[in-house]
């Protein structure tokens, strides 16, 4: 596909899991499996709608999701009742805490990176700190890519549903649509997400505008910020 771009420099999918977790405030020690793993089929279907590369280990969790869910509507033999059973959900519990703790100490040691560009050792002043990459595509506010799937979900279950299906040729091609933004960021500071995902004509100008908004944010042609947790996504030029 003309679109496609590679989802390893993203996230993965322990981190939707968190971000769902987190989005429904809900107990880690606790999952309510049956709601997120709803949720979760949710986001893996705009993942394979958008063709990312990488989604093959979403899919791969989610087939987890739904073990653990049948296992938890299982009725359980009489005798198996009486004694405690091991929670189906606690290896991935596990694997969700430990995976926490990892991420948390990469933010530390990634801070602590970033904090050390302002010192210039002695003897040498002639280093070029500019060159080196100290972070992957996370933008300040903390805007996730699950954060812009949300917004795009929220857009598409606005449109109205197709009746018919007809293989047509993609009309646009994502430096088509980097440029649009460009352009429309010319005009404007900053622009809305939710906005600019509504001006588009049809579904396929969203995806590649998507894809296209994912690749600018890994060239670092813009930055996404919110407001607050889950709040409004604005997008502004570097």
């Amino acid at each position: 596909m003309p679109y496609r771009v590679k989802l390893t420099n993203f996230e993965g999918p322990l981190d939707l899991l968190l971000f769902l977790i987190k989005k429904n405030e809900v107990d880690i020690y606790d999952i309510p499996i049956a709601a997120i793993t709803q949720q979760y089929l949710e986001y893996v279907a705009i993942l394979q709608m958008l063709d990312l590369e990488g989604a093959g280990d979403f899919i791969l969790l989610a087939a987890t999701l739904i073990r653990i869910k049948a296992q938890m509507l299982l009725p359980k033999p009489p005798e198996e009742s009486e004694e405690e059973e091991e929670d189906p959900r606690q290896e991935l519990v596990r694997r969700l805490l430990e995976y926490q703790r990892y991420k948390e100490v990469a933010g530390h040691l990634s801070e602590f990176e970033i904090s050390e560009r302002d010192f210039y050792p002695r003897g040498h002043f002639d280093l070029n700190f500019d060159d080196h990459d100290f972070g992957d595509w996370a933008t300040p506010g903390n805007v996730s890519l699950f954060d812009l799937m949300t917004v795009f979900k929220q857009v598409l279950m606005r449109m109205p549903k197709d009746i018919q299906h007809t293989v047509e040729r993609i009309p646009i091609s994502v430096e088509e649509q980097i440029e649009y933004v460009m352009q429309e960021l010319q005009m404007s500071k900053q622009l809305l997400f939710l906005n600019l995902l509504q001006k588009l004509p049809s579904k396929i100008y969203m995806i590649v505008t998507f894809i296209a908004l994912l690749e600018m944010m890994r060239r670092g042609m813009v930055v996404a910020t919110q407001s607050g947790p889950f709040g409004e996504i604005w997008i502004n030029k570097m």
